[in-house]
């Protein structure tokens, strides 16, 4: 974070230029055919409702979605019993006996009940299909020929648009998930009158049934809660309002004849913490259709460009602009170095993504942000706290959106007196713990397998996110009210570390570094530990933090002391091994898998600024070693995560070579946990299958090597790519401390720069390779 001394007390502008260029670039996906699978079509949203349209000519698919479908129910999973056995697991591991206990861990040191493999633990779900079947006036149903098809999706407007034409007569659809009255809205027309057919359903594999109710279309249902069956109760309400033509309804569809213009409009919601939905449904409902579609489609694109205008990125213009985004992808995979402005859609894209899948005061993106189309989503779509939900957060403080922040706090919130049973139940410790995985219902146990599951920092990894959101805006209001939720997390690790007899460190035990396992020197393999890296660099991550946070508020002097002392006795931020990387475990084992997806113990490195080539080289090195080893490949989330740290560690080309490698064109839905990310047709990023959190992370990853502020100075360009480096300008990208950065620069020398504050103040400011003293005008 940027330290706040009587030196360094806010921002100045020098070299002020005008950002003209930027601010009128046009992004968008466009494609010119239908979508063939999900992973092709178009993503829209509203932080609450979403739908994805494929454009289909005969027969339509629009998937539906509410980020509160979670079936599931609030569960009490915990072993109140397994304290119990961590004398023997601890004494067992101290032996170095770590299958032994791995194996206790199994049986009497995990989650009771199904855990994350069924209810009641829960899933997020699609809510429902709406399918649109087109007839056309004297063409066969069965042989619909169409021609200059075009469909795209506008990210400056969040607006998509399909055109075709069939028989002479050109149609056009506008989708968009309204900003304004909280509403999905599709308009259909023909430039013909009277030559729209269609029959309107919508469907849901499970737990849904159908209706007509007067001229409206009803999707009702409930899902399972893993007791009862009476979990999350939802409803949709589909309504047309007809330019010409006649309305007619079946018992389970709306029937359009011979219409001109169809606005078709979508209210939809679920019980979750929200009683009066149908209430707030019916209003959205009314609002929608007593205004213009004109006014309406204003409003929705004036209230989302309030957050998506924030932030405007150009580093040049290419022929490749010309081509549909799924040839655009394969062109770049070619060539690269032609095409500047894909890198821009991608960031953008992902600012989007952020922008259509949070709304404050409700969840936060989970695993599939707000999109799924399927009822059981891979992993749940889960919030998974060894590393998915922190990369979800990762691009909005720096991408100006800083505000989207806050539902992850509201989610940790309702955690934590789950948690505080769990600290009690597994380590008869103080303040409040979460392991791997949690869902809305604020599950906090360890999962169901030692192997993954007793990862014991999630707690501490949520908090830095939490701690970010203060980091960059200054906001004690919000610090006074995540304070509470830091004491109790760092209360845990205060009250459960015990002391290494080999090196007299503070350890964690039992635990495990994620996901990973080594050899054991009689040629045995674990996962349980004591004491690794990444636990080691989170809770001194989240000591330091609230030591910060008690001087800022005033308070606890007492703990901070407390915590101050532990931090001395914690073991470094890493421990360079013979081979000359960091190591991952506080033993040096052989990993079984080298290039396992995930470099936990690379935590330091980013999202912390414990480890930095301008203040810790030796460590700097040993990660950049560490990273060498683990490869470039992996899931799109992995490859994600290394665009960060080689950014981190200021290699622009090797960061863009992870950027490409990101990049690669793929269709492939199999779950997959090695080598093969890529991005789907769409842009979403593909684990295979899609996983968000690979487009929030090269988001994040993009933003990085345009800026940097955590090493005590914000650092304009620090690891852009000579493929970069001719011409770019950026506005509105934010540093900590709040600050706001404008920038220019010419053939890789910031040629112009400006930063904003809300009040006056001096910053540390790196430009070309220089660290000035700058004073700067008030926002």
């Amino acid at each position: 974070m940027l330290k706040r001394t009587p030196l360094l007390i806010t921002v100045m502008i020098t070299g002020i230029t005008t950002f003209t260029h930027a601010q009128t670039k046009q992004l968008k996906l466009w494609y010119k055919q239908p979508a063939q699978r999900w992973e092709e079509t178009v993503a829209l949203g509203n932080g609450r409702l979403g739908m994805m349209p494929d454009g289909g000519i005969g027969n339509e698919k629009v998937v539906l979605n509410d980020i509160t479908m979670w079936s599931g129910s609030s569960q009490d999973a915990n072993n109140y019993e397994a304290y119990k056995k961590l004398p023997e697991i601890r004494s067992l591991l101290a032996a170095g006996k770590n299958v032994e206990a791995q194996a206790i861990i199994d049986k009497s040191f995990v989650c009771t009940g199904k855990g994350s493999g069924g209810v009641p633990f829960g899933c997020f779900q699609m809510l429902g299909d709406l399918n649109l079947s087109y007839q056309y006036k004297g063409v066969d149903e069965k042989d619909v020929k169409y021609e200059n098809y075009e469909r795209e999706l506008s990210l400056n407007n969040a607006l998509a648009k399909t055109t075709y034409q069939v028989n002479g007569v050109t149609y056009k659809r506008e989708y968009f998930t309204s900003f304004n009255d909280d509403v999905d809205v599709i308009k259909l027309s023909a430039d013909k009158p009277g030559m729209l057919n269609l029959s309107i359903n919508i469907s849901r594999p499970e737990r849904g049934v159908t209706s007509t109710e007067g001229n409206e279309l009803h999707l009702t249902g409930q899902l399972d809660n893993g007791t009862d069956g009476k979990g999350v109760a939802y409803k949709a309400r589909v309504k047309a309002q007809l330019t010409g033509g006649l309305l007619s309804t079946t018992p389970t569809a709306l029937v359009i004849k011979d219409a001109t213009e169809v606005i078709i409009y979508v209210s939809a919601g679920t019980d979750f913490k929200n009683p009066q939905y149908l209430t707030k449904m019916d209003g959205a409902l009314k609002a929608a259709m007593k205004k213009p579609y004109a006014l309406e489609k204003q409003q929705h694109i004036a209230n989302f460009q309030k957050l998506f205008n924030r932030v405007k990125i150009d580093l040049g213009t290419s022929e490749a602009e010309k081509l549909t985004t799924d040839q655009r992808l394969i062109a770049f995979r070619n060539n690269p170095d032609a095409d500047k402005g894909l890198p821009v859609l991608f960031y953008q894209f992902g600012r989007y993504l952020s922008i259509c899948s949070t709304r404050v005061g409700l969840l936060p993106p989970n695993l599939q942000g707000l999109w799924a189309n399927e009822v059981h989503t891979p992993w749940n779509g889960d919030y998974h706290l060894d590393i998915n939900i922190e990369m979800n957060q990762w691009p909005v403080e720096v991408s100006n959106l800083s505000e989207l922040n806050l539902p992850l706090a509201d989610l940790v919130k309702g955690m934590v007196p789950h948690g505080e049973k769990t600290a009690k139940a597994y380590y008869n410790a103080d303040g409040w713990v979460a392991h791997v995985i949690t869902n809305p219902w604020g599950f906090t146990e360890p999962g169901e397998s030692a192997s993954w599951g007793v990862c014991k920092v999630g707690s501490g990894w949520l908090c830095d996110n939490l701690w970010q959101h203060y980091d960059f805006t200054g906001d004690k209001n919000y610090l006074k009210q995540i304070y509470p939720i830091l004491k109790g997390a760092a209360q845990f690790y205060n009250s459960m570390l015990i002391s290494d007899a080999k090196t007299g460190w503070l350890v964690t035990s039992p635990s495990s570094s994620p996901e990973n396992s080594f050899y054991l020197p009689d040629g045995t393999h674990a996962s349980i530990c004591v004491g690794p890296t990444i636990d080691n660099q989170i809770i001194r991550q989240l000591f330091n933090n609230v030591i910060t946070a008690s001087k800022v508020l005033g308070t606890d002097e007492a703990f901070s002391k407390t915590l101050a002392a532990k931090v001395k006795k914690l073991p470094p931020p890493g421990v360079i091994a013979k081979d000359g990387r960091i190591q991952e475990w506080m033993e040096d084992y052989k990993e079984t898998e080298p290039q396992h997806r995930h470099v936990s113990h690379l935590y330091g490195l980013f999202p912390a600024s414990q480890i930095t080539p301008e203040a810790t080289p030796a460590l700097a090195e040993a990660a950049r070693k560490t990273l060498e080893v683990r490869g470039d490949d992996g899931p799109s989330w992995s490859i994600a995560y290394k665009i960060l740290w080689w950014a981190r560690l200021h290699d622009g080309n090797r960061t863009y070579k992870l950027f490409k490698e990101l990049m690669k064109p793929t269709i492939k839905t199999d779950i997959n946990y090695g080598a093969g990310g890529g991005v789907y047709p769409n842009l979403l990023s593909a684990g295979p299958p899609f996983q968000i959190d690979g487009n929030f992370g090269a988001t994040a990853g993009i933003a990085e090597m345009l800026i940097q502020s955590h090493a005590g100075f914000i650092d304009l360009v620090p690891s852009i790519p000579d493929a970069w480096k001719a011409y770019g300008e950026v506005k509105g990208l934010k540093a900590r401390g709040n600050f706001t950065v404008d920038m220019k620069w010419k053939d890789g020398k910031i040629t112009g720069y400006k930063v904003t504050s809300p009040t006056p103040r001096m910053v540390k400011v790196k430009v070309n390779g220089q660290i000035k003293n700058v004073m700067a005008v008030k926002a």
